[in-house]
C-alpha cells in the first residue's frame, strides 16, 4: 500500500462522515461538494509529501472559484504556500495527515461519571460521552469505506480534558470500524489531536496545508 492510497481512504470516508458529494477524480487529486456557505467545495491533492508537484497546486488553485472553496494539500506548507494563487488564504498551522492499523478489539467503557451513547447512521457510527447529567464531554465518528475507515469530529470539552476521554472515544471508534471490515484508518487532525492520536499508536503520513479561497460573496 502506497501513500498515495492514505489520500483516497481518506477522500472516500470524509464525503460519507460529511455526507458530501461523491469525490470527482481529477488528474491532480479530487474534487468534493460540500455544499455549505463557508465550504461550497474543496479540491484535495492525491500525492504527498515530495510527490506533491508545483504545477498541480498552481493549476488548481489558478483556476476560477468562487468564494470559501477550500484546498488540501498533503506537503509540507513551506513548500505549498509559494505555489498558491493570490486569492487563497492559508489557515490552520501544524496539521496533519495520519493512519493506523486497526485489529479486533473490544470497546472501552465509558470512564465513571460519565455515559457513553453510540449509534450507526447512514455508515457513520458515532460515539458521545456525556457526563451524569447529560452534558457534552467528548465525542467522534468513524464512517468505514471497505477496507479502510475515516475517523473524524474528535472533539472534547474544555471542562473534561485530561480525563482520557478521547482515548475511549477512540477506542470505541477503533473496535466499531473493525466490526465493519475496516483493516486500516486514517484521519487529518490539528496539533492538539495529534498528542492524542500518537498516544494510541497512530503515525503521520505527511503535513497537511489548508487554505480558502477569499473571493468576493456573490
Amino acid at each position: 500500500m502506497t501513500t498515495v492510497d492514505h489520500v483516497r481512504d481518506w477522500v472516500d470516508g470524509w464525503v460519507v462522515s460529511r455526507g458530501a458529494s461523491a469525490p470527482l477524480v481529477e488528474p491532480w487529486g479530487y474534487t468534493v461538494h460540500v455544499g455549505l456557505t463557508e465550504q461550497p467545495g474543496r479540491h484535495v491533492l492525491g500525492a504527498v509529501n515530495d510527490d506533491v508537484r508545483e504545477d498541480d497546486v498552481r493549476k488548481v488553485t489558478d483556476s476560477g472559484h468562487a468564494r470559501a472553496w477550500h484546498l488540501k494539500v498533503f506537503a509540507d506548507p513551506e513548500r505549498v504556500l509559494p505555489w498558491l494563487g493570490p486569492a487563497w488564504e492559508p489557515y490552520g498551522s501544524g496539521d496533519f495527515l495520519m493512519t493506523t492499523d486497526l485489529a479486533p478489539t473490544t470497546a472501552p467503557a465509558a470512564p465513571a461519571g460519565y455515559r457513553l451513547h453510540t449509534w450507526n447512521r447512514g455508515g457513520v457510527t458515532r460515539a458521545l460521552l456525556t457526563d451524569a447529567d447529560g452534558g457534552f464531554a467528548a465525542r467522534g465518528q468513524v464512517a468505514p469505506v471497505g477496507a479502510s475507515a475515516t475517523v473524524d469530529q474528535i472533539e472534547t470539552s474544555e471542562h473534561h480534558r485530561r480525563k482520557g476521554l478521547g482515548s475511549v472515544i477512540m477506542g470505541v471508534l477503533h473496535a466499531a470500524a473493525h466490526a465493519q471490515g475496516a483493516t486500516r484508518a486514517v484521519l487529518a487532525c490539528t496539533p492538539e489531536g495529534r498528542l492524542l492520536y500518537e498516544s494510541v499508536g497512530w503515525r503521520i503520513v505527511a503535513p497537511l496545508t489548508n487554505a480558502k479561497h477569499r473571493g468576493a460573496p456573490a
